[in-house]
């Protein structure tokens, strides 16, 4: 009768042996997907890494068949020769322009739409918001060819800086009011309650309370909207002439009849990407708070 005790000792054996194949399982695909994430952001980030070597190789080498993968006698002249390109100067300053004028008008009349549909109960309010929704779904390519007729009878900002801002204003508006209406909606209605309890105003309870709970908000929301009208160049490219374009459009048309020179193409590309990275280090501190304060209601 003693002898049939052995059985419990086998199944705490195989628990054990199924307790390390789980481990060894989990580490083996651990160190897979380790391995596949550290492959795939050596594939992304490899053309950033050759637009920064092209950008300070010599003409010599950026012009070989034969590929140099760490410049062997780098050199500022691609930087000189982009920065005094013709046209560049002016296509830096008017980028600056466009997209600073674009987004500051997209968010003062994004911010007062979001206040209006997330604070007010009115007729239709729904329909808006859903219309809101619905355009950002409309492919914005699909409506240059009308929108440049319209510019064009219009004379008074056809071909000019003012009207590609109208342009890249409607553009970026539909997200901002969309952004903003999570924002607002996140403050308590209370606080303008206790507000106007003690005295204040509907205009003060805008300034002091609704205006800059939603400062973070505003931060995150004039991110998106500054990196797409800073890089689009379709729109700026179809609507105006040469001297009233943006730096990316610039780069697109930085060619000549004897080839790409990819040595001052590559080095403006990097300068056009450093207002975007200024913008975004000046920012960054309030932006990781404004995307998480958005989440809170919608």
């Amino acid at each position: 009768m003693a002898v049939l005790t052995s059985t419990p000792p086998r199944r705490k054996a195989r628990k054990a042996d199924d307790g390390v194949m789980t481990v060894g399982r989990s580490r083996a695909g651990s160190l897979v997907a380790n391995i596949s994430g550290v492959i795939f952001a050596l594939v992304m980030f490899f053309p950033v890494y050759w637009v920064l070597i092209t950008a300070f190789k010599p003409q010599t080498e950026w012009s070989s068949f034969t590929p140099t993968f760490i410049p062997n006698a780098p050199t500022l002249d691609n930087f000189t020769s982009a920065f005094n390109a013709p046209l560049f100067k002016q296509s830096l300053v008017n980028g600056v322009l466009v997209t600073a004028m674009a987004v500051v008008a997209a968010l003062i009349v994004g911010f007062l739409g979001a206040l209006a549909v997330a604070r007010f109960r009115f007729y239709g309010r729904r329909a808006i918001i859903m219309v809101v929704l619905a355009v950002q779904l409309i492919p914005f390519i699909s409506l240059l060819i009308p929108i440049f007729l319209m510019l064009q009878s219009w004379n008074a900002v056809g071909n000019t800086l003012v009207g590609v801002t109208l342009v890249y204003t409607v553009l970026i508006l539909p997200y901002t009011v969309w952004m903003l209406r999570g924002f607002i909606a996140g403050i308590p209605r209370e606080l303008d309650e206790a507000a106007m309890i003690d005295g204040c105003t509907r205009g003060q309870v805008f300034w002091r309370i609704v205006l800059p709970l939603t400062g973070p908000g505003l931060v995150a929301t004039s991110v998106y909207g500054f990196i797409q009208a800073w890089n689009e160049f379709m729109i700026i490219n179809t609507l105006n002439d040469p001297e009233h374009q943006n730096l990316m459009a610039w780069l697109m048309q930085n060619q000549t009849s004897r080839g790409t020179y990819w040595g001052p193409l590559m080095a403006g590309a990097i300068i056009t990407s450093i207002p975007v990275v200024i913008f975004f280090l000046a920012v960054q501190r309030n932006i990781a708070s404004g995307l998480t304060a958005g989440a809170v209601k919608g």
